[in-house]
């Protein structure tokens, strides 16, 4: 048996797109290995899972609890900002008690009813990019106001006030370096948590058709507390911005270095919701490796065993490489078949609004490339800066020129 002591683990800030050699090594290794991460000032040991059945199996299993914000657990984030009674740290029955609240608002049948107003604002923002000439930057001017707008449409938030959701989540959806960085962060955390208290009460007052008025009828009628439906709005809210203005850019960041794929997706000869699925699967979304779980028995995995208290992180991204499922992983094949990504999740936890995200996505870029032809960066590749600390993978801003 080997003495050798389990590899250390930080998150680094990796260049454009670039996968992240350590976690293409841990996927070599095996299904589970053992890695050190910080607890207090000192390194503790947990498990990483990186294949795509292995993580599957732990992201399912009820025997690996997301109840850990009582406890002491090794993080990557030595300052963690969670978001009150979040259900990111909530099992079922109660984390599908509250999710069900929130569910019915980006269901599928909710977004088949909102893709005409999201072709409408799209060609608004496109008018928008184009009235700013040549070159731009195409994340500030089309971009991040797409999720923004409807974000704030689906929760009810006034024109004029929903600048403050970016505000929030640039500030709070980072890795803090200190404890001033984590400070920083939480009174951001709180400022957020307030303004949605504000508009819950209105929502008690003078109902509305809108998310925050469902969150209030909610509270009223005792499904979920009030301090549970401000968080569940908080999240949802900031992740309804954040990660589709990175996942958009990135994948445009993508098709720009990719001419032939993006004059096949400019002339129609490839299927959108495929490539959406495969860029998807491709592009590495976060810096790191998330939120862990803890074994609350000891379970069999793989040649392994997980014992009972043991915290065990899984790696989406990487299980997205895997090579025993994805051929050519490394690869963006349009045409791929077979098993679905995880980038959304897997298990209780999957991502509340994928079919949001998707449908910005296959209306933008088909749109952007069809309108603006000779798009390309106005830059080098190398040039283009990436966010540094941030949770969510994704440029600062995509100057191009047309």
């Amino acid at each position: 048996m080997s003495t050798l002591s389990p590899p250390e683990y930080g998150p680094p800030d990796l260049p454009g797109l670039e996968f992240d050699p350590f976690l293409a090594d841990a996927l070599e290794q095996g299904p589970a290995l053992k890695i050190l991460l910080p607890q207090g000032d000192a390194l503790a040991e947990c498990w990483l899972v990186t294949r795509y059945e292995e993580v599957r199996f732990v992201t399912s299993d009820s025997r690996f609890s997301r109840q850990i914000t009582q406890r002491a657990f090794p993080t990557m984030n030595r300052h963690l900002i969670p978001m009150g009674a979040s259900v990111s740290f909530i099992d079922p029955p109660d984390h599908t008690r509250i999710r069900s609240v929130v569910a019915p608002a980006f269901s599928d049948a909710r977004m088949k009813k909102l893709r005409p107003h999201v072709e409408t604002l799209v060609a608004e923002l496109l008018d928008r990019l184009e009235a700013a000439g040549s070159p731009a930057d195409l994340i500030e001017e089309a971009i991040a106001p797409l999720p923004l707008t409807l974000v704030g449409e689906i929760f009810g938030i006034p024109p004029a006030e929903r600048p403050q959701i970016r505000r929030w989540a640039e500030g709070i959806l980072v890795r803090p370096r200190d404890e001033a960085d984590a400070a920083r962060a939480r009174a951001l955390r709180d400022e957020a948590a307030q303004y949605f208290s504000d508009l819950l009460g209105q929502r008690h007052t003078t109902p509305t058709q809108d998310l925050m008025a469902d969150f209030a009828r909610a509270v009223e009628e005792d499904r979920v507390s009030e301090e549970e439906a401000l968080a569940m709005a908080s999240l949802t809210a900031l992740n309804g911005w954040h990660p589709v203005r990175n996942n958009l850019s990135n994948m445009v960041f993508a098709l720009l270095q990719r001419p032939q794929l993006a004059e096949s997706l400019r002339g129609e000869d490839i299927s959108v919701p495929r490539l959406v699925e495969e860029l998807l699967r491709w592009i590495p979304h976060k810096n790191g490796i998330g939120q862990p779980r803890v074994a609350t028995e000891d379970v069999e995995l793989g040649e392994v065993t997980i014992r009972a208290g043991d915290f065990i992180y899984v790696q989406y991204w990487a299980a997205n490489r895997d090579p025993k499922v994805f051929a050519c992983p490394a690869e963006i094949d349009a045409d791929r078949e077979g098993p679905g990504h995880l980038s959304f999740g897997f298990g209780p936890h999957y991502c509340v609004a994928p079919h949001l995200a998707r449908l910005q996505a296959q209306v933008f870029l088909p749109a952007l490339f069809a309108r603006f032809p000779r798009l390309r960066l106005a830059v080098p590749a190398d040039e283009v800066d990436f966010q540094k600390d941030a949770l969510l993978r994704g440029p600062v801003t995509l100057p191009v020129a047309w």
